[in-house]
């Protein structure tokens, strides 16, 4: 398997992080890719018509996205699966859905900062980008506890955290969030978060 990606994307942290954790990181090849909104080269749309990494190619065709990509690598793995079966699943699927939520919205805040022109860039947008994340934080600070197992919904909010960290950490989300951070703290110190720092 190849995986197509690109070092500062959160989506593909994620992916990244699961490899290392269900111990598949070995069986993947990676390939970098630069690429922008603007700019997609030829790589990534050859895979993905949409144009955005992560991208896993397979003897099965090419998957996409990273929800996608986490749901396949999880049947191949020996360990405990990261998405659980019956009813523990939808919680999961739904704070994995409420973490990528938010990094759209903080990948579009980065897009409006360094893809637009002064005349196009719109504070109120970016506004209502941060307020979508913020809602999420106080949604994670009351559902805590459904972060404690290691599930593919804890690794996606610490990547988001992570994320936010990252590219917005004038915007102190911890002010918002007290003890999701402290959570987030004890998370990032996993060997598979510290391997998969952006910078």
């Amino acid at each position: 398997m190849k995986l197509i990606h690109s070092g500062t994307s959160p989506f593909v942290r994620k992916v990244s992080v699961m490899l290392l954790e269900t111990g598949l990181d070995a069986s993947v090849t990676k390939q970098t890719v630069a690429i922008t909104p603007l700019n997609p080269g030829e790589v990534v749309p050859a895979a993905n018509p949409l144009g955005k990494v992560p991208c896993l190619l397979t003897d099965a065709g090419p998957l996409f996205d990273s929800r996608v990509i986490t749901r396949y690598l999880d049947t191949l793995h020996d360990g405990p699966r990261l998405y659980p079966e019956g009813d523990a699943l939808w919680p999961v699927l739904t704070l994995e859905a409420t973490a990528d939520g938010m990094l759209d919205a903080a990948v579009l805040m980065i897009y409006e900062r360094l893809l637009r022109t002064e005349a196009q860039k719109s504070p109120e947008w970016v506004e209502a980008q941060w307020l979508k994340i913020s809602r999420a934080l106080t949604h994670l600070e009351a559902n805590l506890e459904a972060l404690t197992p290691l599930t593919m919904a804890s690794i996606a909010v610490a990547c988001a955290l992570g994320y936010l960290d990252f590219r917005h950490d004038d915007r102190s989300w911890r002010t918002l969030a007290p003890k999701l951070a402290e959570w987030e703290a004890g998370f990032a110190k996993r060997p598979s978060m510290q391997a998969t720092m952006p910078g």
